[in-house]
Formats: structure tokens, C-alpha cells, sequence
């Protein structure tokens, strides 16, 4: 394993994570608690020290599950966990990954950090993100003087905002309003090789201004795990259904998709990497990057990627390469008009 700072706070991390929200919800196929300690333990002896969650997982669960799978080791691990969401007051039967109301009062936030800090069984939260906020939520004075405050109470090390839930263009302007006029300490982003939006507008103020900043999805939703078929089927209850299964629109997702990913061989040919270890070290080879989360459901996944830091960088020109076909679409246009 290796380790970077998030940008200017010094504080470090793996530059594998765990993205609690696997464990921490039944959206990915887990729903046994001592699976997910397992893998959270299995996590940490592989060398991963920072792991993301948020209060909204599981409505407090996915912060319960991992104070009780690492008890007694907090001092060895960076834990980020998210606030905005009003779980406590959520309906009964929430559906899947349905967004709750936000709130963002000064009270509801300081209310939401004591309520983390007691489910984590901790006395600091080491990031504090702010969980999918819109510009005018971003752009809020109110907001971060609660948040400074609480950063200088020693309750949380450093703060930003996780943008979401899905990628969007607006993004764009969000990453923009949280580096550069509210100088966050850490950003969150949806970011991989199939998926470089967000990450082309951040990475830039990120870097200038001392910035951290964490990727998430970094699998394009499994697309760069190198497992996906054309006949690749999700059950109703895994939220990759609802991209993949509910029209020909979406399922157009998967089969450009694959496309792309047959022209991308060449980081596995004789290299050392897996697809999905290439797919990491690709985030890695962006300096502002601190930590990459990968979605993991599995011993065998968690094993591969925990192990990617430790695989041969990608190349100058592999990273050229790359660029080319993303800027070009991989020449899929092209390759319809030959075809």
C-alpha cells in the first residue's frame, strides 16, 4: 500500500480506500453483518487505513458498522464520513438510493456532527464532507462558519463536500465554487477513465490551491472491473438494475461500454495490472488525487484492488493514449460509419 496527503490539511490516508456505503447498505448484495466487518477487517490488514461513509448509509449504520469492525484501532485509520441528508426524520419506507430532504442550518449540522461523532465512537472525525450539496448550499457563509467552528473545536480535521449523487455537467461549476471561493480542504468526485468530466474542471484549482481530493466509482459501475458480458443481468435489488435494465437508452450503457473497454487491452498486455488495477492507478496519476474508492463487495475484489497501488504506474504514453481515445470518444463514430 502506499500514502498521500489530502492536499494542504496533512492529513494522510491510503491511497486505496473503503467506500463504507457497500457494507453500510444492501444496495450492493451484503446484508449480513459479519460479512462487512469481515471485509472491513480484511481491509485494514491489507494495508487500507481511510474509509468513507456517511450518516445517510443505512441511517447511521454504515458509521456503527465501522466503529465496531475497527474498534480499538482508530488511531491508525482516517475515517471521512458525510452530513446533509435528514435521516431523522426519513420516512419509514425509504426506497433504495432515494434522496432524502437536505438540511443545512447551522444547528442541524453541528446536531448531525455530535450524532456521527457518538456512532463512530470518536472524538474527531478526521473529513467532515458535505453530502451532495447544490451551488447555493456550496456558496453558504452560514454553512461554513459552522463548519470552521467545528474544525477549530478539534470535532473534525477538515472539511469539503462530496458532489453528486449521480454525474452531472453541473458539477462542473460546484467542484469550481468549492476549491476556489470557499477553499474546502477535501472534494469528492465521481472520476475513471470512462468518466473524466468532473475530474477535468477539478483537478486544475485542486492542484493550485492545496486541495484533496478522493475519486469514487472509479469502475465506471463495474464496466472496468473486466467482468461485464454483453449478457450481464442485475437482479432488482442491485442498483446497477436501474441503470443497465429499465430501457434500451440505458442498456446502451453497457454495450458502448464494453466497446470502449476492448480498446483499452493494452494496459493489461504484459504489464503486471488487471483491469480494474490499471483503472486505479489511472486516478493515481493525478497528483491532486489523495485516495481512490473502489466499490467492494467481495474478498476477491478487495484483494485485487488494495494491491493496485503496488502495480507499475501507467505509463507517459499509455497516459497519452488514453487521452486520445477519450478526447476522440475511442473512435466508437468512427468505428459505426466503417462498420
Amino acid at each position: 500500500m502506499r500514502f498521500r496527503q489530502f492536499g494542504r490539511t496533512g492529513i494522510e490516508a491510503s491511497v486505496v480506500g473503503f467506500g463504507v456505503w457497500t457494507v453500510g447498505t444492501a444496495w450492493w448484495g451484503i446484508k449480513e453483518e459479519a460479512v462487512g466487518i469481515r471485509l472491513l477487517r480484511k481491509a485494514f490488514d491489507l494495508g487500507v487505513t481511510f474509509y468513507d461513509t456517511a450518516d445517510t448509509y443505512g441511517n447511521g449504520y454504515g458509521e456503527e458498522i465501522l466503529a465496531r469492525a475497527l474498534k480499538g484501532k482508530r488511531d491508525q485509520l482516517t475515517v471521512a464520513t458525510k452530513f446533509g441528508y435528514d435521516i431523522y426524520n426519513a420516512p419509514a419506507d425509504r426506497k433504495g438510493q432515494q434522496e432524502l430532504a437536505h438540511r443545512w442550518e447551522p444547528n442541524y449540522i453541528r446536531y448531525a456532527c455530535e450524532q456521527s461523532l457518538k456512532r463512530l465512537e470518536t472524538d474527531r472525525i478526521d473529513i467532515y464532507q458535505m453530502h451532495n450539496p447544490r451551488l447555493d448550499t456550496i456558496r453558504s457563509d452560514d454553512s461554513k462558519a459552522v463548519l470552521e467552528s467545528l474544525k477549530g473545536e478539534g470535532k473534525i480535521r477538515a472539511w469539503g463536500a462530496t458532489l453528486g449523487p449521480a454525474i452531472h455537467e453541473r458539477q462542473r461549476e460546484e467542484s469550481r465554487a468549492c476549491i476556489i471561493e470557499q477553499r474546502m480542504d477535501v472534494l469528492q468526485i465521481i472520476y475513471n477513465l470512462l468518466e473524466q468530466m468532473i475530474g477535468e474542471a477539478a483537478f486544475g484549482p485542486a492542484r493550485e490551491h492545496g486541495c484533496g481530493v478522493m475519486a469514487r466509482v472509479p469502475h465506471s459501475s463495474g464496466l472496468l472491473e473486466g467482468a461485464y458480458t454483453e449478457e450481464t443481468d442485475f437482479s432488482p435489488n442491485d442498483h446497477r438494475f436501474f441503470r443497465v435494465n429499465t430501457d434500451e437508452r440505458r442498456r446502451e450503457w453497457l454495450t458502448r461500454g464494453l466497446k470502449k473497454v476492448e480498446m483499452i487491452s493494452f494496459l493489461t498486455e504484459e504489464t503486471g495490472r488487471t483491469l480494474g488495477q490499471a483503472a486505479i492507478q489511472f486516478i493515481l496519476a493525478e497528483p491532486s488525487v489523495t485516495s481512490v474508492l473502489p466499490n467492494i463487495y467481495d474478498e476477491r475484489h478487495l484483494e485485487e484492488f488494495a494491491r493496485a497501488a503496488d502495480t507499475p504506474p501507467l505509463s507517459a504514453s499509455e497516459l497519452e493514449k488514453l487521452r486520445d481515445l477519450y478526447t476522440h470518444d475511442f473512435y466508437l463514430e468512427e468505428a459505426s460509419v466503417q462498420g
